[in-house]
């Protein structure tokens, strides 16, 4: 079975179509006829760079691994046609260590939708129709609002990010950086049953949307008084960094008490001095968070029963063939947090 879909690609730095495809279904697994994506950090990388890192755009490559859709076909008896699904981007191989113990976010041949890590590239989600594992199709009720389901990745993500920290129950939590990323985490702390969320952002939009969220207090980066929360070796509990920048993470081991967590969500560049003194003599815990693992069902469970309310976040959308637009004004932060192509 062929089924003619449009793509949208990117092709090089600042240099993205949509274009006209033939996907083949053959049977086996799950065809999706996608109908909404999110636009993330990495597809803004690949059109404003070309590459996100040292993984360069060497061919076309389709964008996007934020999607939902519904089933045209399946191999499943229970995955019906027409149910709504949130397809989970990851699709590790199954056999390597850490798939075997359970750590399939370090799966060392992870195939991550829109990817230029391996040549060929792995084209992602943005496109018509798309034929996946069926076990990446996590079903939900075909009456929910697909406004808040296409949250389910970037949701997946900070959840993550909260159990790296463990039980966070009746802690006070730090949060450095509320873009998109930052405010799902403040909405999964306070989910998680944290006493006290205080976050910090340098912009005043994303303060607010970080309000709505669920933050107890926001205090702006450049200006707001931390002294309080630096005396006495820090105040919080957990510290979770997710803008990447030096002077965040720097600030984060000042306000975490000693004997505290600091997640490291952010990915930033070379970080010229580390102050390793502070994290040696106060005893913090310094832990890394990548994607996700069973939290995407999570995500998915808690965005269709009310537990997070993700639209504070959405800032706009656009139909598929807008595609440049929709990318030039999702990487307008002083206008955007999340933007959502409509296939």
């Amino acid at each position: 079975m062929n089924v003619e879909t449009k793509s949208c690609v990117v092709t090089g730095k600042k240099s993205v179509a949509v274009i006209s495809q033939s996907v083949e279904y053959s049977g086996k697994g799950t065809l999706v006829k996608v109908s909404r994506g999110g636009i993330c950090g990495s597809d803004l990388h690949y059109y404003q760079e070309g590459a996100v890192g040292n993984f360069k755009v060497r061919q076309p490559m389709i964008l996007g691994h934020e999607i939902i859709g519904r089933v045209v076909k399946s191999d499943t008896p229970g995955l019906m046609i027409n149910q709504s699904v949130a397809i989970n981007p990851s699709k590790p191989c199954k056999h390597c260590k850490y798939c075997l113990s359970g750590e399939e976010n370090q799966c060392i041949n992870m195939r991550f939708f829109g990817s230029a890590m391996y040549f060929p590239h792995v084209d992602g989600g943005f496109t018509q129709f798309k034929v996946v594992d069926t076990e990446q199709c996590i079903p939900f009720d075909n009456a929910l609002d697909e406004h808040v389901m296409a949250f389910a990745e970037p949701l997946a993500v900070a959840i993550h990010a909260v159990n790296q920290a463990g039980d966070i129950k009746g802690k006070s939590v730090f949060v450095s950086g509320v873009g998109p990323i930052g405010s799902l985490l403040v909405a999964a702390a306070k989910a998680s049953g944290a006493r006290e969320i205080i976050c910090a952002d340098l912009s005043e939009r994303c303060l607010d949307i970080a309000a709505k969220m669920g933050a107890s207090q926001t205090l702006h980066a450049a200006t707001g008084d931390f002294s309080a929360y630096a005396d006495q070796k820090g105040y919080f509990d957990i510290s979770f960094e997710v803008s990447g920048h030096p002077q965040s993470i720097t600030r984060c081991l000042e306000l975490t008490r000693a004997k505290g967590t600091l997640v490291q969500v952010g990915m930033g560049g070379v970080m010229p001095e580390f102050p390793m003194m502070m994290l040696i003599a106060k005893e913090i815990t310094l832990l890394g968070s990548f994607r996700f693992t069973t939290e995407f069902n999570t995500a998915v469970t808690w965005l269709a029963n009310g537990t997070v309310d993700p639209l504070p976040l959405l800032s706009g959308e656009y139909p598929q063939n807008e595609l440049e637009q929709a990318l030039i004004f999702a990487a307008n932060k002083s206008l955007a947090s999340k933007v959502q192509l409509v296939f």
